[in-house]
Formats: structure tokens, sequence, C-alpha cells
């Protein structure tokens, strides 16, 4: 078996790119983490003087491929894309978009790896009789959709659910505006009368506690506002806890839920959510359906099992890298 020293490219510095090429290619192999915006340059693009100078395997891991790209985007995508030895989308989605929507030379090489949860053993939690919880998490800013979430919530209210919105707002929404997208969540949830069925948790946590967190859900809510979200770690995790998730109808969500782990609903659709979030907590059987159903997923989507997968890709490419060269 080969053993293989792997270093991850995150962001950078302007007038660093030689001195970061020749930290690489002392590695057996290099992946890159690829999203728009975590790179200088215009579009990312400081990113691609590293990439010519690297002569050891490379694989680019694509967080984002978006089907409406500004030129600019889609150049620099392309770019990335043909320096890698493998590319590693994490939905069968988002392989697909860029293999139909971009110029790739060879869509042999992009293979699908989803992205990975903790192996979670969430404390037994039988549905909540009383007060049942409806949970969304992760980092906080416009376009998560809780507007809609917060808004379904008074066709729920003799079930008097507990909405909890937990975690920090995003960096980047923090260092342009503050606090100001949760002060319009809770002056919407005053403004519905929903204002105490919502609870706002801004607790960071660590894997245990966010294990206990999703423990106490009954259903987990994805509302995303955006159409073009290949990749969710969020929803990844809540499947690998064997919760039941309603979600909008986001690719990696209608990929993921498509054999019954949750339900779909249209995107900005308060009505459609409630709908959805009621068949959940009150249909007999439907909840410990879907359990059953995201546990069988769970073993493919622990991050051992990605990580093996990682494993044998750097392997495979190590290998071919010796045929050339001998």
């Amino acid at each position: 078996m080969v053993t293989t020293q792997a270093r991850t490219v995150h962001h950078m510095v302007p007038g660093a790119v030689v001195e970061a090429a020749d930290v690489l290619n002392r590695c057996d192999l290099v992946v890159v983490q690829h999203e728009y915006g975590i790179y200088a340059g215009r579009d990312g693009e400081d990113v691609l003087g590293v990439l010519a100078r690297l002569r050891v395997p490379v694989i680019i891991v694509l967080h984002t491929v978006l089907t409406a790209p500004t030129p600019g985007q889609r150049q620099m995508l392309e770019h990335v894309v043909g320096y890698a030895d493998a590319v590693v989308t994490m939905s069968e989605a988002a392989r697909q978009r860029l293999v139909d929507g971009y110029a790739v030379e060879r869509p042999g090489e992009v293979v699908v790896i989803p992205h990975g949860a903790l192996p979670v053993e969430p404390p037994a939690h039988d549905p909540s009789a009383d007060r049942p919880v409806i949970l969304t998490w992760g980092l906080l800013g416009r376009g998560k959709g809780i507007e809609w979430g917060i808004s379904a919530l008074g066709e729920l209210r003799d079930l008097r659910p507990r909405y909890v919105v937990a975690g920090q707002t995003h960096p980047k929404v923090l260092a342009h505006e503050g606090e100001l997208y949760r002060g319009n969540l809770r002056d919407r949830a005053a403004a519905f009368g929903v204002a105490d069925l919502v609870e706002f948790d801004p607790a960071y946590r660590e894997a245990d506690a966010l294990a206990e967190l999703v423990g106490q859900a009954d259903v987990v809510l994805l509302p995303y506002d955006s159409s073009e979200q290949v990749t969710s770690g969020v929803l990844v995790e809540a499947l690998a806890a064997g919760k039941p998730v309603v979600a909008t109808e986001f690719p990696h969500a209608v990929e993921l839920l498509a054999d019954g782990g949750g339900l779909l609903v249209p995107h900005r659709d308060p009505v459609a959510i409630a709908a959805a979030l009621r068949r959940v907590l009150t249909e007999p059987g439907l909840a410990a359906a879907m359990s059953d159903r995201s546990a069988s997923l769970a073993p493919v989507l622990s991050w051992s099992s990605v990580a093996d997968r990682y494993h044998r890709l750097a392997e495979r490419l190590l290998a071919a890298r010796v045929v050339v060269t001998t």
C-alpha cells in the first residue's frame, strides 16, 4: 500500500506563489479545495500560479459548480480543472453540471466523493409529544431561507413547535453587516406572531455538543434560497444522524433525498414548508421510515469511508505517475 503525504491549499498571500509551490512539491500529492472567494485575485486567479508550478499529482475538489457563471468564473474553473490529475465533486449533480456545462478535457477523471460526516450516535430521542423540535443549523447569512421557515410557523401553532436556529453568523456577513440578518429574523418572528416559537442559539459547538443538539431534533429544516447548491455539509450531517429532513429543491437535496430520507418543497414557499413539516411531525410512521432510510446512507457518508475513497484515488494517481516515469 502506498502511504501518501498530502497538503491542502486554501488561502494564499499574493507574492508567495513560488514559495507555496516549492513547499507543495515536497509532498507526494496535493489536494486543492476550490471555492469562489477564498483565493486572492479576480475570481481567485492567484491560485493558478501555484497550480502551474506543481510537479506532483493534483486533486481538485470543487465545492461550487455554477449553472450560469460569469465569463471570468467559467474561465477560472476551466483553468483550475485543466491543471488537475483528478477532479472531485461531492454530488452527482455537480459532476453532471461540470461535464455538461464546462470545457473539461478528461471527463472520465471527474469522480464523485461525497461530503463526509462524523460518526454520530445521537442520544435516543422519541418524537416530542409536547413540543416538537424543528432544527436549522449552520453559519447564518442571507440565502439560508430561515425567514421562510419562520413564516411557516403560523400554520403549525397547534403543534406548539420549537424552531431552533443554531449557529454563528458567517464571518464575512458579520464583518459586512454585523448581526443585521439575525435581527431581521427576530423582527419577522415578532411580526408574524411566532416569536414564542423561535429560539436563536448563536453558540459555536464542537462535534459532541453538535451531535447532542441534532439528537434533540424531530426534523431538520433546510429552507435554502439557492437553486445552485450542489454541496451541503449540513444535509449530509443530518442524514448521517438519522434525522428526517425537509429541504428546498436545491440539487444536493434532490439527489440525497430521492429515496425517502426527507421531503422536498419549492423555494420560498412557507405554505409548502408548513405542510411538509406537519406530515413529518404527525403522519404515523413517516418520520421513522425517513430515519431508517437516512441510517442506511450513514456508512457511505462517514468521514472514514470518504477518507478511504480519497486514499484509493491518491494511490491510483501515484501509481500512474510511477508507470509514466519508469
